[in-house]
């Protein structure tokens, strides 16, 4: 008799939404404490956005800081080759865009770069 596959765990699965909406709401210090327990920094969700693009992405400098302080990595790429840094430039997110560019976030790095992306929508401003 053949053995059924098994898909992933709904309890793991569920926690992995909830640090999704965690990192959309800009709840850091519960990331944090996520973090801190094993949560891996970088996990992504279906599009390959990590915490860090997911918070970056909805303006929370404070969530950004935590993450990237936790090891994140501040120029990992979503599946569509965006990195938090551009992310954060195309929503006009000028204490975001500082706080990953003071965690060593390249503006060269992904498609469109973070650079390209300001010079599109005329923010070149936010990169310093």
């Amino acid at each position: 008799m053949a053995e059924e596959t098994e898909g992933p765990d709904e309890r793991l699965v569920e926690l992995a939404h909830q640090m999704f909406d965690l990192a959309r709401a800009g709840e850091a210090d519960q990331l944090e404490a996520y973090v801190r327990a094993g949560v891996p920094v970088d996990l992504t969700d279906a599009s390959g956005n990590t915490l860090l693009m997911l918070a970056a992405y909805h303006g929370h400098t404070d969530t950004v800081q935590v993450l990237a302080g936790l090891g994140a990595d501040v120029d990992r790429a979503n599946d569509r080759g965006q990195t938090p840094l551009a992310g954060a430039v195309f929503k006009a997110e000028p204490e975001v865009v500082a706080a990953l560019v003071a965690a060593g976030a390249d503006p060269d790095a992904g498609t469109p770069s973070a650079r390209e992306t300001a010079a599109m929508f005329g923010t070149s401003g936010l990169l310093g």
